[in-house]
C-alpha cells in the first residue's frame, strides 16, 4: 500500500511549529485510491461479525462509515467535548501537541457488541487509548483498531497494546 503514501499530503508546522500534518484530502479526492483505502481496511474484518465501527471525529467521521457500510455494521461517532446531544460518558487524552476530551453516548454500544475503533492516524496513542477506555466502560468487546496511517516512531501502539492494531500506511 506504499503507493498510496504518494496521496497523502504532508504539512509542515500545522497545527503548531514542529509538527507535520498528514493531510488525507488527496487520498480522499481519489475515488479508486480511497475505495482501495477502505478495503484494506474493512476486509480485514469483512468475517469478524463487527457490530458497531466507533468512528472517532474528525477524520475517522470519513473513514469510519464507509468501512461499517462495507461490514454491514453500525456507526458510533465519539466526538470532541459538548458535541453529542444526550448522556455521555468522557475521557480526557494526551496529544502530540496538547490535551483534549472526547465523548461517546452512554447508550452506544450494547454490552458484548463486537467493535471496531477506526481513526485515520495513529500517532502517540492517546486518542486511541482514550477511545478504547470507552469501549470498554460500555463493556463492547474490541475486534481490533484500525488506521489509515501511523506515525511508527511515537510508539501509539504501547498505548493500546491489549488490542490488534492494524494501520495501512506506516511513516
Amino acid at each position: 500500500m506504499n503507493d498510496l503514501k504518494t496521496f497523502i499530503r504532508d504539512i509542515p508546522d500545522f497545527p503548531k511549529k514542529g509538527v507535520i500534518f498528514r493531510d488525507i484530502t488527496p487520498l480522499l479526492k481519489e475515488g479508486e485510491r480511497f475505495r482501495v483505502a477502505v478495503d484494506e481496511i474493512s476486509d480485514r474484518y469483512i468475517d469478524k461479525g463487527i457490530d458497531v465501527v466507533v468512528s472517532i471525529e474528525a477524520r475517522g467521521f470519513i473513514i469510519g462509515p464507509a468501512i461499517a457500510y462495507k461490514l454491514g455494521a453500525g456507526v458510533v461517532p465519539v466526538r470532541k467535548k459538548g458535541k453529542l446531544p444526550w448522556h455521555i460518558y468522557q475521557a480526557t487524552y494526551d496529544l502530540e501537541y496538547g490535551t483534549d476530551i472526547l465523548e461517546i453516548h452512554q447508550d452506544a454500544i450494547k454490552p458484548g457488541e463486537k467493535v471496531l475503533i477506526v481513526d485515520d492516524l495513529l500517532a502517540t496513542g492517546g486518542t486511541a487509548g482514550a477511545v478504547v477506555s470507552l469501549v470498554e466502560r460500555l463493556k463492547g468487546q474490541i475486534i481490533g483498531v484500525a488506521f489509515l496511517m501511523e506515525l511508527t516512531s511515537l510508539k501509539g501502539r504501547e498505548k493500546i497494546k491489549d488490542y490488534p492494531v492494524f494501520s495501512v500506511i506506516k511513516y
